[in-house]
């Protein structure tokens, strides 16, 4: 299979590592969440349901030192935390949202195919 352009899968790769960092498990849902608008820490939370408090502080951290969120402190009492998606951030909604579309428009194959392979792995199993 022809290797794609610009895209190097090495585990140290510089594409890769960034890659990694916005396509973990909550990064994509986090930044549809503050497309929308900006969030405090909890509301973000609340979008997202099941994700903990530890893993959407990293989330965000990671975000944040990436550019494509930005944290804002707001004065008051008590102080909040407000996240944003910064222009930077903007460029991924349209990749997202066709990725997001590509999983509604083949989610039967790719069950079906989960399916195969299961029944397969129990039968090899039997």
């Amino acid at each position: 299979m022809p290797s794609t352009p610009g895209y190097s899968a090495g585990e140290k790769s510089p594409n890769r590592v960034i890659l990694d960092q916005i396509t973990d498990k909550w990064s994509i849902a986090v930044l549809a969440a503050l497309c929308e608008r900006p969030l405090r820490f909890n509301e973000v939370r609340r979008q997202l349901g099941g994700v903990t408090q530890k893993a959407l502080t990293q989330c965000l951290r990671r975000l944040e030192r990436n550019g494509i969120v930005a944290r804002r402190v707001l004065s008051g009492s008590p102080i909040a935390v407000e996240y944003s998606v910064t222009p930077l951030g903007v460029t991924l909604k349209e990749p997202f949202m066709a990725l997001n579309q590509w999983t509604l428009d083949h989610m039967a194959e790719v069950h079906r195919a989960q399916d195969v392979f299961d029944t397969r792995r129990m039968d090899e199993a039997a």
